[in-house]
């Protein structure tokens, strides 16, 4: 078919989550109540880290551009979501469309390189802890998130330029409830197998490669901290970091496997495993740091008596 039989796609039609009325209300004031936590949680971290001095370490520098990019991630379709469920034709624009897939990539996959990143950060606290300071310098630091930033936005031009270039001839409506290449390449009037293939490599392909090389690091820093004589707090400490880590790591990597690193057909659980990682994983990340990170509890609780308590007495 010539690209001149095509008719140009303006906007796409989001199926949305349901259909019915009363189940619209019950997942609205359950998305607002993860949006709402997720919001406070993660600005209170990067408070806590940024106004505590006993938090200066490169590890929690790190955390707190984790918590940055988990804000920017539930903002990507969290507010879209919650206006689509008081709205009877659920519509977004094609650029609109274009430009939460580009950030839902890029700030996704930022934040995969980040989680290597920081895996990086406790190999070099567990094994060189003499040189720690030395090797995860402020500017060094700087530099890996600035790669991390670097290699999502890479990642996730090559995703909108693959999506941009295909053809649309309707039928317009996207059965999810916010725009990804899965249900967009779906859609399209081409044979789109070779786009496909490109797409499973560097989402797919990534993820899995990650997801593997992170545990087997996680497992190796875990079988050196059990090695070591005795179990002072300093290990404990390690250890319960280290715990911290492989569990959002598991929570990251494995909804993006599973979405990802298959052929892009429909599937019943799809939508469930988009909303754990587009709405429920951004809240995991505070709750999972907090409640086993014993020094940024505390950090937590000097900053709440000191700007919030105080100012209320």
């Amino acid at each position: 078919m010539e690209p001149a039989n095509y008719t140009m796609v303006t906007e796409f039609i989001l199926t949305g989550l349901s259909q019915m009325r009363e189940v619209q209300l019950v997942l609205f004031v359950i998305f607002l109540s993860f949006y709402l936590f997720i919001l406070p949680g993660n600005i209170l971290i990067i408070c806590t880290i940024r106004l505590d001095p006993h938090l200066t370490s490169p590890m929690y520098f790190l955390l707190a551009n984790l918590a940055f990019l988990d804000i920017w991630y539930s903002s990507i379709t969290a507010p879209k979501i919650l206006v689509d469920f008081f709205v009877e034709r659920k519509i977004i624009s094609f650029g609109g469309c274009i430009a939460q897939l580009f950030f839902l990539h890029f700030v996704g996959a930022s934040e995969m390189f980040l989680l290597t990143v920081m895996a990086f950060d406790r190999y070099a606290a567990i094994c060189r802890p003499l040189h720690y300071a030395t090797i995860m310098s402020r500017r060094l630091c700087c530099i890996l998130v600035a790669l991390s930033w670097t290699g999502g936005f890479i990642h996730s031009i090559i995703q909108v330029s693959l999506i941009v270039r295909l053809p649309f001839c309707g039928p317009s409506e996207l059965d999810s409830y916010f725009c990804d290449i899965t249900q967009v390449v779906r859609i399209a009037c081409a044979n789109t197998f070779p786009e496909e293939l490109v797409m499973i490599f560097s989402s797919g392909l990534i993820s899995v490669v990650c997801f593997i090389a992170l545990l087997m690091s996680y497992a190796f820093l875990l079988a050196m901290l059990k090695k070591r004589s005795g179990s002072g707090e300093s290990t404990n400490r390690a250890m319960s970091t280290c715990y911290s880590h492989i569990t959002i790591v598991v929570l990251m990597f494995g909804p993006s496997i599973y979405i990802y690193a298959r052929p892009f057909d429909s599937f019943s659980l799809d939508k469930v495993v988009s909303v754990f990682h587009t709405v429920i994983f951004p809240l995991l990340n505070p709750i999972i740091y907090t409640l086993r990170n014993k020094e940024v509890k505390t950090g937590m609780r000097k900053l709440v008596n000191r700007y919030i308590l105080c100012k209320e007495k």
